[in-house]
């Protein structure tokens, strides 16, 4: 998910886990944050089944000093675990990503009230999962109200430039993926045909703890209510500054999206991996997933540099956060029978090869494992060719001609077709896609996804609470992020022509195109996190 190498070399294997008991978070205590009754009532309840992890960090890795790097949390979370012979690392169970709209321009006076508030919270809970960790980052909105907007000598001397293109800033607004549903736009999605919305907001608060009465907590204190984890602490006098726009609430815990399904008679409940923590069954929170934080921040590490940002320059350590909100289609992900194990798992890593052929029965419970390797292996055995795994993606099928395992299932019900023997049916893995610009050319992943499950009725037509994937993720450039998700949707190999009309040799189907088609992202931003020493209202002491 969003951890990258493990700064401690303990391994804490699966049979270590200890639940610790907690009080749920109450229906009352999330009224008052302003949610509305059902959101409340939905809420309440997913937290009923959370359980509390017991982490153990070691000496070595409780360090005292904050780092400035705001979502460079390694050290705070304790060791990687190992599930079925892979390394996994869970960040904290919730994430609440609070988005806002500034009512006025920010004085001094109010950054001191910031930074002064943001110092509280962090001395009265643990800058530890038992505790919060804040992060503070800034949409384009925010720079447009500084002396001389986007282009005055307060941003533009400050602002990082690309590399590549030094009259283009590191943060720029996000746009819409070419698999996004856009007003007048050709993409449609079968059941979720929401137009995504490009949000303009002027800040993003993210609160991350493994509970969820902390987060509540602190937020209600931002708010006024004069109570900081127990004690009476005058809540910050903002004036009127903030107008809350969105709270979407993030969990990830093993098992939690299989309960939340039973809890609410979900009916596909049956066919979601019991031991993932995402909902469409396949663990995210691979260690090799994700890079070290150094490695998106604007300065970049010896990997990979995308800015001409240095050590010294005023947003050294910051990076940037794409933010969006996805409603996902399980009912067609799961389909049965048209979407077995060995597709699924096509669909979200590779074909070529295959990572898990699955259990004989392609649906109970998932079909197969929810734990499957995510290095930077095949990455490198293509690139060495100078190729693209994307490229070379696709599954022999053998000689039933379909998607049977023919371990498991070696007497298909029909004889195979003599025609369709050794042929392949090309298909786009979403993480294949990903590897075309996600890896810097040693292998090392150039972004720290900060992801996981909701469930929620947020844009959604009807109004029902429907399976979400909130996103986040830490990336050294805007420009980074949309090359990375225009790769993703992977239309250029979903058609037999490029853009040129110069055959691409795949014409992958839309049906067999990675996760794209049970997708719909509704909102998306971007945002500049600055180093923790510039989180308050960043520049503003230089007007």
């Amino acid at each position: 998910m969003d951890y990258q190498t493990p700064h401690s070399k303990r391994i804490l294997h699966a049979e270590e886990i200890v639940k610790v008991p907690k009080v749920p978070v109450s229906r009352r205590a999330l009224l008052k944050l302003g949610m509305l009754g059902m959101s409340a009532t939905t809420l309440a309840s997913i937290d009923a089944l959370v359980w509390t992890p017991k982490r153990i960090v070691e000496a070595a890795t409780n360090a005292t000093a904050f780092p400035d790097i705001q979502f460079d949390i390694g050290n705070f979370i304790g060791p990687v675990q190992t599930f079925s012979n892979v390394q996994v690392r869970f960040g904290p169970v919730y994430t609440v990503f609070l988005t806002a709209r500034l009512n006025r321009t920010p004085t001094k006076g109010d950054q001191s009230v910031l930074a002064n508030s943001l110092n509280q919270v962090e001395a009265h809970f643990p800058f530890s999962p038992a505790g919060v960790f804040t992060i503070v980052s800034y949409g384009l909105p925010y720079f447009r109200r500084l002396p001389g907007g986007l282009t005055g000598g307060i941003v533009s001397s400050h602002m990082p430039r690309l590399l590549s293109d030094t009259s283009r800033y590191v943060l720029e607004e996000a746009m819409p993926s070419p698999t996004d549903v856009t007003s007048g736009g050709s993409i449609t999605k079968t059941t979720f045909n929401v137009p995504v919305t490009i949000e303009s907001n002027d800040m993003l608060f993210s609160f991350r703890s493994d509970t969820l009465s902390t987060i509540q907590n602190v937020i209600s204190w931002l708010q006024g209510s004069n109570n900081l984890n127990g004690s009476a602490v005058a809540s910050p006098v903002f004036s009127n500054l903030f107008t809350f726009t969105s709270m979407r609430t993030m969990f990830a815990q093993m098992s939690l999206p299989h309960f939340v399904a039973q809890e609410n008679k979900l009916p596909y409940t049956q066919h979601i991996n019991p031991d993932s923590p995402m909902w469409m069954g396949f663990a995210d929170q691979q260690v090799a997933a994700s890079g070290p934080a150094a490695i998106t921040t604007f300065q970049g590490n010896s990997s990979a540099r995308f800015t001409n940002a240095t050590s010294s320059s005023y947003f050294a350590n910051g990076s940037i956060q794409h933010l969006s909100h996805v409603i996902q289609d399980l009912d067609a992900f799961y389909n049965v029978p048209d979407e077995p194990y060995t597709e699924r798992v096509q669909y979200m890593f590779r074909s070529d090869p295959i990572p898990a052929l699955g259990n004989g029965d392609q649906f109970s419970n998932g079909g197969g494992p929810a734990f499957i390797a995510n290095d930077a292996s095949v990455f490198l055995h293509y690139h060495a060719q100078g190729v693209t795994e994307a490229s070379q993606t696709g599954l022999d099928l053998g000689p039933f001609g379909d998607d049977r395992n023919p371990v498991n299932d070696p007497q298909p019900a029909t004889s195979p077709d003599p025609n369709d023997i050794g042929k392949r049916r090309p298909r786009m893995g979403h993480l294949s896609a990903l590897q075309q610009s996600s890896r810097a050319s040693d292998g090392t992943p150039i972004h720290i996804r900060m992801d996981g499950p909701g469930f929620d009725n947020l844009d959604v037509p009807d109004g029902s609470n429907q399976p979400k994937l909130q996103f986040s993720v830490f990336v050294p450039t805007a420009e980074f992020f949309r090359v990375m998700r225009v790769n993703q949707a992977a239309l250029k190999f979903q058609a037999p022509q490029d853009a040129n009309g110069n055959a691409t040799g795949l014409g992958v189907h839309s049906d067999d195109n990675g996760l794209e088609r049970f997708l719909t992202a509704t909102r998306r931003q971007n945002f500049l996190v600055p180093s923790r020493a510039h989180r308050a209202f960043p520049l503003l002491e230089l007007t």
